[in-house]
């Protein structure tokens, strides 16, 4: 099977040479395994071993009181100890007091450690103190568009500043790449799902991950007594994408107390399965205070969820794929003025499936108004004003 590089892998590559524990994290399925398989097939030494944390039988062969009896447990797998050592462990969250041994191995011996883990609920408070300063954390989301190109062998160079996205654009471009960005938008970034051109397959498949997210995540993670609210609120969220959450409103349909709906919430964020995106403020007595905004952590699950208007899918689309730029925030006067995305308190982004050249004096105004870098317009069809920036070219 052909190995995509992702976004990561480089930064991944260039971790090999340090002298810390590197921890991928990210919802299940993103591609956390074949990226670490990358890593550690790039690696020309004996003194490696790769080992996945669901089989039962690597999990025991750190079952051990005297940690350096875990060396010998390795040796017999073939792993020896080298001037440097690679040990990849995946899974890491199903056998959480191998953290400990990870420790001292790290202290001890200065193995390499490179360990995937399916939720940040859990890998975020599973390792002590006492590893402050010796891992890094890293996070693996589906494709982004870029990605994505690159998984159907449609690799190209994309400008990073924003205002050169709008001065580069072109017709035959926008042409070239619309169907496939049709594509992304109805089935998302999941690898398994974009590595699949039958399209039934690709509903499969998302279903099969919503239920893997469901059945292992949730039940193996969370203590929750209802799981059929939980599972409520999921859809009752799906027609939510793009708006403020109203957690007492959200309480009183679903028929839970609004803690529930806070735990619920914090556990589904968490878990990387949504995201919420705090208002952007430079007075907070005159701006909406604490309420968030939603969106799902893929296009194509959100569509397998439930029936989304197109503009909601576009939306969401959009703010994975600006996420990679910076902090997100969103920005809303009450009962005034809006904005979809500020990034990094510096730049203006609404997201129009179709747009006209009110909509961009309207976010100048703003954005202005505001003391803003820049600000643009992302749009699905093609339009030739300045200051818009193509869906297909984030």
């Amino acid at each position: 099977m052909k190995i995509y590089d992702r976004r990561l892998t480089p930064v991944l590559l260039q971790e090999i040479k340090l002298p810390r524990i590197v921890v991928l994290t990210g919802m299940r399925q993103v591609g956390k395994t074949t990226l670490m398989r990358q890593i550690y097939n790039v690696l020309d030494t004996k003194h490696k071993v790769f080992l996945d944390l669901e089989n039962p039988l690597h999990q025991r062969l750190f079952e051990e009181e005297n940690f350096d009896n875990i060396l010998a447990n390795l040796e017999k797998i073939g792993f020896s100890i080298g001037k440097k050592s690679f040990i990849f462990l995946d899974e890491v969250q199903l056998a959480p007091k191998i953290v400990k041994a990870i420790k001292y191995l790290y202290d001890h011996y200065r193995i390499k450690f490179f360990l995937t883990g399916s939720s940040s609920f859990y890998l975020k408070n599973l390792f002590p103190e006492s590893l402050a300063g010796r891992k890094v954390l890293y996070e693996l989301f589906p494709l982004d568009f870029e990605e994505f190109l690159i998984f159907k062998g449609k690799q190209r160079k994309v400008h990073v500043k924003f205002l050169l996205k709008t001065k580069n654009k072109n017709k035959i471009s926008y042409q070239l790449y619309s169907k496939l960005l049709e594509e992304y938008l109805e089935y998302g970034g999941f690898p398994a799902v974009v590595l699949t051109s039958d399209s039934q397959y690709k509903k499969q498949v998302l279903g099969d991950i919503f239920t893997s997210y469901f059945e292992k995540d949730v039940r193996a993670l969370a203590d929750f007594k209802e799981l059929s609210k939980l599972r409520d609120l999921i859809l009752l969220l799906t027609s939510r994408v793009g708006s403020k959450i109203e957690i007492s409103k959200i309480a009183s349909e679903i028929g839970i107390s609004r803690e529930t709906v806070y735990s619920y919430l914090n556990f589904l964020e968490k878990t990387y399965f949504v995201f919420l995106i705090s208002p952007f403020s430079r007075n907070r007595d005159t701006e909406v205070r604490g309420a968030k905004k939603l969106y799902l952590c893929d296009v194509g699950l959100l569509n397998y969820l439930g029936k989304v208007s197109a503009g909601s899918i576009f939306e969401n689309f959009v703010f994975n794929n600006l996420r990679k730029y910076g902090v997100v925030n969103y920005y809303q006067r009450y009962k005034g003025s809006e904005i979809d995305f500020i990034i990094d308190g510096k730049f203006a982004f609404e997201a129009k499936i179709k747009t006209s050249e009110f909509d961009i004096k309207r976010l100048k105004k703003i954005a202005n108004t505001l003391k803003l870098k820049g600000y643009y317009i992302i749009t699905q069809d093609y339009y030739d004003f300045s200051r818009v920036i193509l869906a297909q070219d984030l």
